[in-house]
């Protein structure tokens, strides 16, 4: 990546866009304010602030690291997660192969910081966004970019956009997980078909074949291998037939953040091809994790004996109101927290700076700007105490916060994270 788009982010300065930040930090860049090394909770941080755990983060890195390396899987995390270009670095210094984007936005924000091996898990029909990539394609001869295909008519229009591109641009034919699935072709008969249609083109090149194993129909282990095992039949088939002529390699990708062990599995018995087979995971929400809905799914909740990953994510609240012995209200809420998945789960009470479990602290509803919290009688809460809370779904956490401190166990802030969504 570029060490000279990552530096700059650390010259920006911190004003009323960053919230939770110290308001006596104004006029200070990232930089200035990251070597004063400021207290979470005695340096002026205004609450609501969500930080993120230094030792959590380096932890949760180094296992997926250690676990695509142990099973032969090259890794393309999903950046759509954190759309932080830091953490893209420190993925890639990990061991990762490129990184995984959505929308043709996310690959503008990757690429301005120099990210060379992007996989876009999704079609890309957009005819400016196209030309975007065949002018980036040109320029940079060690750019590598591979995105799915699912239509003859997807096809013919990205034909249509890349005519006199300089270099062809890399499709996967993306096969469905059922009929319910969001994108990809429903049967091999489709993906043959989209097959030939890339073929008869001269902007497009047919690399591999992918998909996204979650949205199996009741996905368990026995139907997630079973569709796993008809990607990689795909494949084989493919090339069989010659339809990966001119490919350098041969893309099989799949891989969220709940089925990860199967990929593993079913991907490490792929049998030999004509040519070298790049394996390709995609997992995102490994690098927060979170205290709900991935801890719940994670892998490695079967596989125990790999690891285990942590939840980094802390969104620190204040109690304003104290209506009664059984409620309580803090000053976060939908623009702070996520709840789309699960509502945040209370784990800590902050006062005068000492600590104390959240015991007998519920929360039961979210407006916009209040946690509203149920209260038994054993709860040890006043206002003007500090709660931190442990949140579910890291997608919808990352996208609500610009700038946001990495602090390690004390509470000493090291870094700060810039989001781009």
């Amino acid at each position: 990546m570029s060490t000279e788009a990552l530096a700059r982010l650390a010259e920006e300065r911190i004003d009323h866009r960053f919230k939770g930040l110290p308001p006596d930090a104004d006029g200070l860049t990232v930089a200035e304010l990251t070597a004063q090394r400021r207290n979470l909770f005695t340096g002026g941080f205004t609450t609501p602030v969500l930080a993120l755990s230094a030792e959590r983060l380096e932890h949760n890195l180094a296992l997926m690291e250690t676990y695509t390396a142990r099973h032969g899987l090259a890794f393309a995390p999903h950046g759509k997660t954190s759309m932080a270009p830091q953490l893209f670095q420190r993925q890639i210094e990990h061991g990762a192969w490129g990184i995984t984007l959505a929308v043709p936005h996310q690959v503008r924000v990757a690429r301005a910081f120099g990210v060379r091996r992007i996989f876009l898990a999704n079609e890309l029909v957009d005819a400016p966004a196209l030309r975007w990539i065949a002018a980036e394609l040109a320029a940079d001869p060690e750019f590598a970019f591979v995105c799915y295909v699912d239509s003859v008519r997807g096809v013919e229009l990205m034909d249509a956009a890349l005519r006199g591109a300089a270099r062809p641009v890399d499709v996967v034919v993306e096969l469905a997980a059922g009929d319910e699935a969001r994108t990809g072709v429903r049967t091999e008969a489709d993906a043959r078909a989209v097959a030939d249609a890339v073929a008869g083109t001269r902007a497009l090149r047919l690399v591999g074949v992918a998909g996204y194993e979650a949205q199996v129909p009741g996905a368990g282990p026995e139907r997630v291998r079973e569709w796993l095992g008809r990607l990689v039949a795909l494949a084989v088939e493919f090339d069989k037939a010659g339809r990966f002529a001119g490919a350098e390699e041969i893309v099989v990708s799949a891989g969220g953040s709940e089925w990860f062990d199967a990929v593993a599995d079913v991907f490490a018995v792929i049998p030999g091809m004509t040519l070298p087979v790049l394996k390709l995971l995609r997992s995102g929400a490994y690098v927060s994790h979170d205290d709900v809905h991935y801890r719940r799914l994670t892998p490695f909740n079967r596989v125990p004996e790999e690891g285990a990953l942590e939840p980094a994510f802390r969104l620190w609240t204040q109690v304003v109101s104290r209506p009664s012995g059984g409620q309580a209200f803090v000053n976060a809420g939908k623009r702070d927290a996520p709840y789309d998945l699960d509502l945040p789960v209370p784990h800590v009470v902050r006062r005068n700076g000492g600590e104390h479990p959240a015991l007998g602290i519920e929360v039961t509803a979210l407006s916009d700007q209040h946690l509203w919290l149920r209260t038994a009688p054993e709860a040890d809460v006043e206002v003007g105490d500090w709660v931190g809370f442990g949140l579910s779904h890291p997608c919808t956490t990352f996208e609500k916060w610009q700038l946001i401190p990495v602090a390690e166990t004390d509470g000493t802030v090291v870094d700060y994270i810039r989001t781009y969504f």
